[in-house]
Parts: C-alpha cells; sequence; structure tokens
C-alpha cells in the first residue's frame, strides 16, 4: 500500500488503492477508509483528525455536524469550500464500541504514522499552496508531537514551503459548554481569516 502512495499521480488512484488499506489494526472495525474529497490541485488543504461516526459511514470528511459548522466558518473567512480540499490525518474511524453507540477514540502515534504515506501523497498530488490543521492529532501528525495547538493556533508557520496555521478541531467547538460556543467558533472564524489572508498574499505578493 505504501508504495501506491508513494507513486500515484491522480487522487482517484490514490482512493482506490487507500480503500484496501490494512496499514494499522483500525481497517478491521470502520465501515470503510474515508479518503480526503477537493479539487486537485487546491490552494488550500484542511487536514481534521480523523472520521467520526457519520463520516466513516458516509465515506467523506466532515459531512457531520462538525461539517456544517466548518462550512459556515469558512463562509464567515471568505473561504469557499468548493475550493478546499478537505482530508484527514487518519483515514479510519477510531473508536471504542458502548451499546449502540460508536464513542470517539484519539488515534495512537502508530496509527497516525500508519496513515502518513496516504496524507504526504495527497500533499503531493493536491499541492496546497496553504494548509490549516484542525485540532491536536492533525497539527501533531503534521508538525510533530511537541507542536501545541493551544500555545501556538491561529499563527503563520512555513512548513517545507507551505503557508500553515493550526486552530481547534469544528468538534471541540461543538463540545464545548453552550456558553462558551458563540466565542469559541469565532476564534476559530479568526485563525480561518489567517489562512485567508495567507492564500490572498500569495495571489498577490
Amino acid at each position: 500500500m505504501a508504495g501506491a502512495a508513494e507513486t500515484a499521480s491522480d487522487l482517484e488512484t490514490l482512493r482506490r488503492a487507500a480503500a484496501d488499506c490494512t496499514g494499522c489494526e483500525l481497517y478491521r472495525n470502520a465501515e470503510q477508509t474515508v479518503f480526503g474529497r477537493g479539487p486537485a490541485p487546491a490552494r488550500l488543504m484542511l487536514i481534521g483528525e480523523q472520521p467520526g461516526d457519520r463520516e466513516d459511514r458516509a465515506g467523506e470528511p466532515f459531512v457531520g455536524p462538525a461539517g456544517r459548522l466548518l462550512d459556515r466558518a469558512l463562509t464567515e473567512a471568505g473561504i469557499r469550500r468548493d475550493e478546499v480540499y478537505l482530508t484527514n490525518a487518519v483515514k479510519h474511524f477510531s473508536f471504542e464500541q458502548r451499546g449502540e453507540r460508536r464513542i470517539h477514540q484519539t488515534p495512537t502515534a502508530a496509527q497516525i504514522r500508519a496513515c502518513r504515506p496516504w496524507l504526504d501523497a495527497e500533499l503531493r498530488v493536491v499541492a496546497p499552496a496553504a494548509l490549516g490543521v484542525l485540532g491536536a492529532t492533525a497539527a501533531q501528525a503534521l508538525l510533530g508531537r511537541t507542536f501545541r495547538v493551544t500555545r501556538q493556533r491561529g499563527q503563520m508557520i512555513d512548513w517545507e514551503g507551505h503557508a500553515v496555521v493550526a486552530t481547534v478541531h469544528p468538534s471541540a467547538v461543538l463540545r464545548a459548554p453552550p456558553e462558551r460556543r458563540a466565542e469559541l467558533f469565532d476564534g476559530f472564524v479568526e485563525d480561518l481569516k489567517v489562512l485567508a489572508a495567507a492564500l490572498q498574499r500569495i495571489v498577490e505578493p
């Protein structure tokens, strides 16, 4: 599978190869591989942590409540979703079964490493000018385990020729107490505006 990730030259070939990925144990219980969606090339790639329950069933990233919140935040930040490539650092849903519910579990470092060839392949094929990493798992998968979203969110970072901004995952806004959600959503939008401004500078240096 790693060979396919390294040699594929288009997203459809990558998607078909990733569908059969057995690089870690997550594939055993997940419904399917949830590969990225969006145009290639794309000026902006957003990287989430992993699929949730609805994404796992649908086979697409960011289709549940967090996806709807992301849509709203992108609109407020002046970014068109149809121009963004959306993916996750981990392509299979990591969960614990509790009765009829599947409860999200944070992917392990080994699972993140196993999925890294797919993310690297997406970066190569999509060739984004800017990257947004959403949540701690995504940020550490890309930027290293010492990176802390709590300390460095909203800051422009140069990473291997890409302008990168880390921020919270939209699901973190949804999990917050109701009285804090508006404040956290506004902060999320402000971080996305940093990305929007970076893209504008890239177009108009």
